[in-house]
């Protein structure tokens, strides 16, 4: 019952959040501010279309991975003493699944820019 408490909740503090967002903000579209923005040109080659190459989408998920891996090293770092041994052995176990997963991306080349 507290879960869907908090579900309701949430749902009606967004729908209302987003209700007075709409009813105050003014509301001006115009051809040059509804085009997209990039660095002060405008989007040319396969950006303009959309479309981005795989290993930019590969780059970003591999950041995503070793970025939680350093949420786990943090807590583990804190608590080495209390949970002794066992402990130490599960963190380099995970260390190394996650160094054997980097290097198959290295040797499948998913870490080159250039194609």
């Amino acid at each position: 019952m507290p879960v869907l408490f908090m579900i309701v909740g949430v749902v009606l503090v967004t729908g209302a959040t987003l209700l007075v967002s709409s009813l105050l903000r003014p509301s001006n579209p115009y051809p040059e501010k509804n085009m997209p923005y990039e660095c002060g040109m405008d989007a040319a080659g396969e950006a303009a279309a959309g479309r981005f190459r795989v290993p930019f989408f590969i780059l970003a998920i591999l950041l995503v991975v070793f970025d939680v891996e350093t949420m786990f090293l943090f807590p583990w770092a804190v608590v080495l003493k209390d949970i002794g041994l066992v402990g130490f052995v599960e963190m380099f176990v995970f260390i190394l699944l996650l160094l054997v997963g980097f290097a198959y991306a290295w040797l499948k080349g998913a870490l080159e820019w250039e194609a």
